[in-house]
């Protein structure tokens, strides 16, 4: 019912083999990436070094003195006709909530800061967002951004940055906006922007072109290692699915003080995500699985 794109593999220097599934992200080609890297986890291939998954392709280092690139290749071909089953790719993964300080004045500031490198220097961040996508009314804007859980596609660019791509909406639905026209040269540790379709939080303090939207209360990365919630430091996983939560100011600070003190609790929950159930049934299968979340 469902076709899975055809992977193309092309070997890169000695040591690695890239694996591209589409040239163009679309989240059939994203489960197919999960999926494979994380059977390639599971096998324990002796010579494989590191595995990295991207939004539509995945890339894998190896020590070509205990295995031959060919053989490798092998391995990663006969795993890709497995995986090309939309059944065969189900995940258990987990929901985490993003406590999320909307329109804050932490990030207003810095779109004021950077404003001569914006589209339209005259509307924060914030207000240019809902601008491109036909807002007038700021609850509507939150409410629609909030009520969307957000599939975490891959991890990385700064470590521990999130890439969140929208679930169960249609195209038309979808909030996006372009990112700056020349990049800040800083950004806050937990800010919260909107580049293309994906949204990301900031892990530490950095430069970025997002469109900022917000303030996450809870880290996303911890060199401290002070959350079991956060896994090798940081708390994206491939796969998560994660709903922004809207606080207000008092309730925002109350947790960041939560977070220092180290007495924070994360909200999630596990669950089995079916791509199959989702590509059939879109947003009602979204709608079951978030339920009493």
């Amino acid at each position: 019912m469902f076709t899975l794109p055809e992977t193309r593999f092309d070997f890169a220097g000695d040591e690695y083999i890239y694996a591209e599934i589409s040239r163009e992200m679309g989240l059939a080609s994203n489960f197919k990436a999960l999926a494979i890297t994380n059977e390639l986890r599971k096998r324990n291939i002796p010579g494989l070094i590191d595995i990295c998954p991207a939004n539509a392709s995945y890339l894998v280092r190896f020590n070509p003195e205990i295995i031959s690139s060919q053989d490798l290749l092998d391995y990663l071909i006969e795993i890709d006709i497995t995986k090309s089953n939309v059944a065969e790719l189900n995940l258990s993964t987990r929901i985490v909530e993003i406590p999320t300080w909307y329109d804050d004045p932490i990030t207003r500031s810095y779109s004021e800061r950077f404003a001569s490198r914006h589209q339209h220097p005259g509307l924060s961040d914030f207000d240019f967002v809902m601008k491109c996508n036909g807002f007038t009314d700021k609850a509507a804007f939150i409410q629609a951004h909030s009520s969307t859980p957000y599939f975490i596609t891959m991890v990385g660019y700064i470590p521990g940055t999130s890439w969140e791509f929208p679930l169960g909406t249609t195209n038309e639905e979808i909030l996006q906006a372009p990112k700056y026209l020349s990049p800040r040269s800083k950004t806050p540790n937990r800010a919260i922007g909107l580049g293309g379709a994906f949204n990301a939080i900031y892990p530490v303090d950095s430069p970025g072109s997002y469109q900022l939207i917000g303030m996450s209360a809870v880290p996303v990365y911890d060199k401290e290692r002070r959350y079991p919630e956060l896994c090798d430091y940081v708390l994206a996983k491939p796969g998560d699915i994660w709903r922004h939560r809207p606080i207000d100011e008092a309730e925002y600070w109350q947790i960041v003080a939560d977070v220092e003190k180290g007495t924070y609790t994360y909200r999630t929950r596990d669950v089995e995500f079916s791509p199959k159930e989702y590509l059939l049934r879109g947003k009602a299968y979204i709608a079951l699985l978030m339920e009493g979340f």
